[in-house]
């Protein structure tokens, strides 16, 4: 049965957009729901002329000018808006090789964030780029939109790093709470997914409290057929979590994603921003 709401990639015209188009595609074939590739213009772009607007102008020198910029900055959106058509349609035919999929394409004048919470309602799962332009510089970098868009889009977020890898295991960082719950159920939802062996990873120190998180999670997916192996480590939740991706050779990551307010996280720091930085692999974050 396909899903009645779709997945949403947001992409710009960047070294990034096949990835997120790539990952994008293998949601969309896995949640059973149609695709949607997303490119957000800026309304504030500005139209450099280099002219004198200082406004010593005489009226019928003013009136010449302010057609003139007009007619310019009407050319320009023109050509901006069709190079985004051009752009949009080079990804679709990209994501059409799969040919399960329902895609469309749309063009939007906004704010990215505004435009996705716009779309919350209809929207399964959103897939974006999880580096800066900064990317290129250092790979510890997050786009300067994925934390308000994390913070804000109480959707799944599916995060991408690197060329598309398909993912042939799963790592969840769980804490035993709502999020990661959701995380859990959400894979044992999907038969699809059912070839990929899945690691379920606890921090922290044993108690009754934590074994019996892990064996909830562990019986929730071996009842649907699932491959599972769960772990409970002690230490830092970072170094767990980044060390059991290598360790377990894991493609695709799930966690929940800032469970503590904005006030707290600027006084410990974010642990959502630690893995997110940290992590190598696709992240799926899971919100309350």
């Amino acid at each position: 049965m396909r899903s009645s709401k779709k997945v949403l990639a947001c992409v710009d015209q960047s070294d990034y957009a096949q990835h997120v188009a790539d990952y994008a595609a293998w949601a969309a074939e896995h949640l059973a729901a149609p695709l949607e590739l997303l490119h957000v213009i800026d309304r504030h772009q500005e139209v450099a002329s280099g002219i004198d607007r200082s406004g010593s102008l005489e009226m019928d020198a003013q009136e010449h000018l302010l057609a003139r910029l007009s007619t310019e900055e009407g050319e320009k959106n023109r050509a901006v808006r069709e190079q985004g058509r051009l752009f949009l349609n080079t990804l679709k035919a990209r994501c059409a090789k799969n040919s399960k999929l329902t895609i469309d394409t749309r063009q939007r004048y906004g704010q990215l964030l505004t435009t996705l919470k716009e779309q919350e309602a209809s929207v399964a799962m959103y897939v974006l780029g999880r580096r800066g332009e900064s990317a290129s510089r250092t790979r510890r970098d997050l786009g300067r939109h994925v934390e308000s868009i994390c913070r804000q889009i109480r959707r799944p977020i599916l995060t991408v790093t690197d060329d598309f890898r398909t993912p042939r295991s799963l790592l969840v960082a769980f804490d035993g709470g709502k999020m990661t719950r959701r995380g859990v159920e959400l894979i044992a939802s999907r038969s699809s997914l059912k070839e990929l062996p899945v690691h379920v990873i606890m921090s922290g120190r044993r108690t009754q409290e934590s074994t019996k998180h892990l064996e909830w999670a562990e019986a929730t997916l071996r009842a649907k057929g699932f491959s599972v192996n769960a772990s409970l480590i002690p230490g830092d939740p970072e170094q767990v979590v980044t060390r059991a991706i290598e360790e377990r050779e894991a493609d695709l990551l799930i966690m929940g994603a800032y469970s503590h307010s904005p006030w707290r996280s600027l006084l410990v720091g974010s642990r959502t921003n630690d893995l997110l930085r940290a992590s190598q692999v696709a992240t799926i974050t899971l919100h309350d």
